[in-house]
């Protein structure tokens, strides 16, 4: 089979189909997209808001209390708190609807779905953590998101298994740390970047290994080194006094002397470790993974997958995914053993479904919403085995010839994920507006919709001038004041104005000897954020000279950075 160019319904650029992909949508029994790669993921990251949390009621009927939901208070559909929706008190099957063959199939779904009682938050088997989303064992966290098996912990952003930590982007089995981004196993550290095993450390870019490393970039198995220079013990403590990192000063002194050393240095063009035929950035221990992002493998045979753990193959076109999933296409936020499930988003431990939401446990199910442990649903109704095979062909066959349309005129056949429109979340609610950020009259332009800020009324406690320069200064009486945000909304990151202080968090920064943050956790989550490259990728050569490698990177041609191919780095490096 060639490979096939087509043009995306949606940009109308065109993309390319390859061999490899015709058949793994040959095995998954659905036809080939008609939006591309990046309209694709677009599309799904639509329905999936991450950050932007409401306090509301229970919809429960008798419960009168309000609980926190990524979901405001006008939703159309009901709203359960998290330990009830899990519970047997209610089926989602009370809500079945019969197929109308008059209609379009996402018309009909779309009815359902707005009628189901819909869970709060996303967080699993959470111990005194109330404010994080898509979050699983959680335990005494505060506004993680996307984040699991954490302890202790507050502001973190896709990041796993870490204790003590304030901060951090894509980091894992990290304590004591602060303002991390891409780290693993280090320890009593603050500012670091795609580091690993390191103690005691500041401001450093790709260190292994090392302790007692302030503004160091590419060393390996260093200790007491500042700016990439060794000291002996005794000098080291010295110099350190001096730098003053404990204050907002110094610790923007420090970083400007660190940048200029970085931005001298050579960047490999892939983050990637311990991977095979595999193009993309940050992807550990895979094989064959082409255009991924943020995969911890093992995993093998995936394409255009984003934030995927563990165990993973034969996929396409999936975000946050993981924990046993094979043979899945068109999906977010699914995984925990399941297989041959597309266009569909929350699934977990499921088998042979498609376009369902928010399901647990269910095999050969189409088009439901909030069921668990069935099989043989449609629209949430129950059927037998052999009235199920029998619809299904007849709905795939219906939504072809009777597809929808939305209101570009895009037209949304079987094969399709759930159109942008009929998500309840606004284009700058969802986590899409992160990826892929456009102002509101381009989104308005667009067909998306808009929500505009709520209008806050903080009253500021505390102005930036008027915080004590060093921690030790600082007592508990800032507990509860609203302290101002050093954006104060003159940004277009979703700035809160002002922001406050839980009691563990003071703790942490008087014990870490830190200052306190002049951002508000939105304001600081987008400037961590700026400091990874898109996800995108970029033919390039190695810019050592006389090399000749070429490679994929997430690095544009016109970005000032020197990049290296994997053997020149190491070369560097090492």
């Amino acid at each position: 089979m060639n490979s096939e160019t087509k043009n995306c319904q949606n940009c109308k650029k065109d993309f390319i189909i390859e061999p490899d992909d015709f058949s793994f949508y040959k095995k998954m029994n659905v036809p080939s997209p008609t939006f591309c790669p990046e309209c694709r993921l677009q599309r799904r990251l639509t329905w999936r808001n991450e950050r932007n949390l409401y306090r509301r009621k229970c919809d429960v009927p008798g419960h009168n209390e309000f609980i926190i939901a990524m979901y405001p208070e006008n939703t159309p559909f009901p709203v359960y708190d998290t330990k009830y929706l899990w519970s047997d008190e209610w089926d989602a099957n009370d809500y079945k609807m019969d197929l109308d063959f008059s209609r379009p199939f996402f018309e009909q779904w779309k009815e359902l779905f707005n009628s189901v009682p819909t869970i709060s938050l996303i967080n699993l088997q959470d111990v005194n953590s109330d404010y994080c989303n898509f979050t699983y064992q959680s335990k005494n966290c505060y506004l993680n998101f996307a984040s699991d098996v954490n302890e202790d912990t507050a502001y973190l952003y896709h990041s796993i298994e870490n204790r003590n930590c304030y901060d951090m982007l894509g980091s894992r089995k990290n304590e004591n740390c602060y303002e991390l981004i891409d780290c693993e196993e280090c320890y009593n550290s603050a500012y670091l970047k795609v580091s690993s095993n390191c103690i005691d450390s500041r401001f450093c870019y790709d260190c292994r290994n090392c302790s007692n490393c302030i503004g160091c970039v590419g060393l390996r198995n260093a200790q007491n080194c500042i700016l990439n220079v060794k000291y002996s013990p005794i000098e080291y403590k010295s110099k350190l006094e001096k730098l003053n990192l404990s204050t907002i000063l110094g610790k923007k002194d420090m970083g400007k002397e660190y940048g200029s050393i970085l931005k001298n240095y050579p960047r490999k063009f892939s983050n990637s470790r311990h991977s095979v035929k595999s193009t993309g950035d940050y992807i550990n221990g895979a094989k064959n993974c082409t255009d991924c992002f943020d995969i911890e493998g093992p995993a093998q045979d995936l394409r255009y997958v984003i934030y995927g753990v563990t165990n993973m193959s034969d996929t396409y076109d999936c975000y946050a995914i993981g924990m046993n999933i094979e043979n899945s296409y068109e999906c977010f936020d699914s995984g925990d053993s399941m297989s041959n499930v597309a266009f569909t988003a929350n699934a977990w431990n499921s088998f042979s479904c498609r376009y369902c939401y928010f399901i647990k446990n269910c095999s050969n199910c189409f088009g439901c919403v909030g069921i668990k442990n069935k099989q043989y649903c449609i629209l949430n109704k129950q059927y037998t085995k052999e009235e199920y095979e029998d619809l299904l062909l007849k709905i795939i066959e219906h939504m072809n010839d009777k597809p929808y349309i939305d209101k570009n005129d895009i037209v949304y056949k079987y094969g399709e994920f759930f159109p942008s429109e009929l998500s309840p979340f606004a284009y700058n609610e969802s986590i899409v507006s992160e990826l892929f950020p456009n102002t509101k009259e381009e989104i308005l332009n667009h067909g998306y919709r808009w929500k505009d800020k709520e209008v806050k009324n903080y009253k500021i406690d505390i102005r930036l001038d008027d915080l004590p320069i060093q921690i030790k200064d600082i007592d508990d009486l800032i507990i509860g004041k609203v302290i101002e945000c050093s954006h104060y909304g003159k940004c277009s990151e979703n700035c809160t104005l002002g922001f406050k202080i839980i009691p563990e968090e003071l703790q942490f920064y008087k014990k870490m000897n830190l200052p306190l943050p002049h951002l508000c956790p939105n304001c600081r989550h987008y400037e961590r954020l700026s400091q990874r490259n898109p996800m995108k990728l970029w033919h390039r050569s190695c810019m050592k000279e006389g090399c000749t490698n070429e490679f994929e990177t997430s690095y544009a041609p016109d970005r000032p950075e020197i990049i290296y191919c994997e053997k020149c780095y190491q070369q560097e490096v090492y």
